[in-house]
């Protein structure tokens, strides 16, 4: 089968049965993507597939054959980061690091759909949706962090969408991990 990912080509002999993460972990050395919880319920295996984010481990290699694959190594480099990546890194919205790449290939693809003028569940305007944290949260809620970097994650793409407030005082982070703990809410 032949695929392109970040850009290269790649022929693998790989099962019909083989997902799209464990053809670029086990067969093709791309491990940047996490398996997590290998059910689609974390979203550590994200990758964009055509610009869209796809939880990498639910779908079938098979089925992407003329696709393009987007692993969180085809974002940026050492040295030329994805605008997102670096965000990540300035705001703490990496902490353990396990979740990040999920976390930064679903940003990119929300981030597009935002873009499009795509509604979500917490929209309240279908034609307009309002780029708030509740909207980010809603749209981020399939990616799981378990450190609950969840506020530093939201500035981060706050920052890179251009949604003012950029960033928030250590004293806000801490409230907003408090509501989180409180209320059970992704970011307040």
């Amino acid at each position: 089968m032949h695929f392109t990912i970040n850009g290269q080509s790649y022929d693998a002999d790989v099962d019909i049965r083989t997902s799209v993460l464990d053809l670029c972990r086990e067969h093709l050395g791309l491990t940047g993507s996490k398996k997590g919880c290998d059910h689609g319920q974390c979203g550590a295996c994200t990758v964009l597939i055509d610009g869209r984010r796809v939880n990498s481990c639910l779908t079938l290699a098979v089925m992407h054959q003329d696709d393009e694959i987007t692993t969180i190594e085809g974002l940026g480099q050492v040295g030329n980061l994805h605008p997102l990546q670096d965000a990540f890194v300035r705001h703490d919205g990496y902490q353990c690091g396990y979740c990040t790449p999920g976390q930064i290939c679903s940003a990119v693809g929300m981030l597009d759909e935002v873009k499009k003028g795509w509604a979500s569940h917490a929209s309240g305007d279908l034609t307009d949706p309002k780029f708030d944290d509740a909207e980010i949260s809603e749209r981020m809620s399939g990616n799981i962090c378990r450190c609950a970097a969840y506020p530093n994650i939201v500035d981060a793409i706050r920052e890179v969408a251009g949604a003012e407030p950029a960033g928030r005082t250590a004293d806000e982070k801490d409230e907003a991990m408090r509501n989180e703990l409180t209320h059970g809410e992704l970011a307040s």
